[in-house]
């Protein structure tokens, strides 16, 4: 009676690790991994990004009651930064790690191993020659060297007498097919590491020559910072937006933004001077190992307060497009009243002017709109409020709305509701005067640090390189056979043989030329 061979827990365990590390490097799993990685990348282009647009994200959640909460809890808000995405992307880098590493080494001695052995019988090949040529053996083998410059070969002495010439083309096809697997391996890394140490803020900046500069986080409205970034140690540059030119087409798109700029950085900051550069949406300004991008433009426009002491205050605030192709804004203006030292009344005096600006207006029955988002006839319908603002509550807010809570509870009380051209004012009950002077631009720009990018360009170029290499180019061998005629015969049997070891199209040709020059006794290619 034979014992049945049980592996011990220890083997069984190593032998379970040993297969899940052959699959996980194979190349099916890396292919696999790869289409997952597209599939899980879909969300983050369908779905609202927390990241990005967190206001829009919490709109998206409430709007969509349960499943949007099961989303959140999925982390399909937060794609990139999830678990699952995360996973995926590592495990597609240990994948093509296992499988390059390998295949580079066979492809290593590949190169170094000299070609085949020419086959005992050339007729089984694809395409195959024989021929009596009046050359001596000598003369034949000395032009196929000739002709086949350029292709690994070797000459070998066979048991019969007659001598062969193995010879070998193609081996780009594997160095091209490695070059763009090694490509993608080091976009993978590349672009974690941008992840890891890059960092890409927004920021709403005047276009009346006002100075803007990356000295902190605290400078930007919203800002995405790398894993390794802090925000305390940014590049160090400063700008300033002289103007703003907007063209449109017809039906009032536009086709056009330019900034006049200037800027400074590394000596400059020390010396002061400033460099001019013309800013547009796909001609960004590169300095200081930073990005400056031109993303969009809007109106601010310009209230002047005259309070009843006669103190005048000019206030100038970016309100944000609530109709894009217009160009009808929305905002809010907050104003302190100056002379005001008591905290408790300066709380009861403060000022609010929220509504709508429509750059080039017109009435729509009673509703103010905008017929183009050119400031041709600028115009503002606003509420004006009178109260606590909430600026003391040590709660950030957003610059383009007031706290409704505050309206709510009675510390912000509506005074009135008027429509104003520009150089029109309205006269408050305490006297206050509240003029509209017009409007100006701001321009929303985009500033990225990618330190790695140039290497994500090198890592994509060598991918279409070695596409291109894997797929044009073709392995193919070719053999020739020279034996001397049988004893009382004349002459000299040439035998050649060719076969491709990927895709035959066009190899046929190929061959012919080869074998039609050496059965004919012609050199060179």
């Amino acid at each position: 009676m034979t014992t049945q061979y049980r592996p011990t827990p220890l083997k069984r365990v190593f032998a379970f690790l040993r297969n899940t590390w052959r699959g996980l490097t194979s190349m099916r799993t890396a292919l696999v991994l790869l289409f997952l990685l597209a599939l899980a990348a879909m969300p983050g282009a369908l779905l609202p990004q927390r990241n990005l647009n967190v206001a829009k994200t919490d709109e998206y959640i409430a709007a969509h009651g349960w499943w949007g909460e099961l989303l959140d809890r999925l982390q399909f808000f937060e794609v990139y930064g999830s678990v699952w995405f995360s996973a995926i992307y590592i495990l597609l880098m240990v994948s093509l790690i296992g499988c390059l590493a390998p295949r580079s080494f066979e492809y290593a001695k590949a190169m170094r191993a000299k070609p085949v052995l020419t086959p005992r019988k050339l007729s089984r090949m694809p395409h195959h020659v024989s021929t009596t040529t009046d050359r001596a053996p000598e003369t034949v083998l000395k032009d196929t060297h000739t002709l086949l410059k350029g292709w690994r070969r070797v000459e070998r002495e066979e048991a019969d007498g007659s001598r062969s010439i193995s010879a070998e083309r193609g081996y780009l096809r594997e160095t091209g097919n490695l070059v763009f697997h090694f490509g993608m391996l080091g976009l993978i890394i590349f672009f974690a590491l941008g992840k890891l140490f890059g960092y890409e803020g927004q920021v709403i900046v005047q276009a009346d020559g006002s100075p803007w500069c990356n000295s902190g986080i605290l400078g930007y409205d919203t800002f995405n910072a790398g894993l390794r970034v802090d925000g305390t140690d940014l590049n160090a540059f400063c700008i300033r937006l002289k103007d703003f030119e907007a063209r449109y087409t017809e039906n009032g798109q536009a086709n056009y933004y330019h900034s006049n700029m200037e800027y400074q950085s590394g000596e400059d900051l020390q010396t002061g001077a400033w460099k001019p550069y013309g800013l547009e949406v796909n001609s960004p300004l590169r300095t200081a190992g930073d990005r400056v991008y031109l993303l969009n433009f809007g109106y601010s426009p310009k209230f002047t307060v005259t309070f009843p002491d006669g103190t005048v205050r000019t206030n100038i605030t970016p309100w944000r497009p609530a109709d894009e192709p217009t160009k009808l804004s929305e905002g809010a203006t907050k104003i302190d009243q100056p002379g005001i030292t008591d905290p408790i009344e300066r709380r009861t005096r403060q000022l609010a002017i929220t509504g709508l600006l429509a750059p080039t207006a017109f009435m729509h029955g009673n509703v103010l709109t905008s017929s183009r988002p050119e400031a041709n006839k600028p115009a503002v319908a606003v509420d004006i409020y009178r109260g606590d603002l909430g600026l003391d509550a040590g709660r950030g807010q957003s610059i383009f709305q007031i706290d409704q809570s505050l309206v709510a509870d009675g510390r912000l009380k509506k005074l009135t509701r008027q429509n104003l051209d520009q150089g029109q004012e309205t006269v408050l009950d305490d006297g206050t005067k509240v003029r509209f002077d017009g409007v100006q631009e701001w321009v929303a720009i985009q500033v990225s640090h990618d330190p790695v990018q140039g290497w994500v360009l090198v890592c994509a170029v060598a991918m279409l390189i070695g596409l291109a290499g894997s797929l044009l180019v073709k392995r193919r061998r070719v053999w020739v056979r020279v034996t001397p005629a049988r004893e009382g015969e004349a002459g000299t049997v040439i035998e050649v043989a060719g076969l491709a070891r990927t895709d035959q199209a066009g190899y046929g040709e190929e061959f012919q030329r080869i074998s039609d020059k050496l059965v004919q006794g012609q050199r060179g290619n």
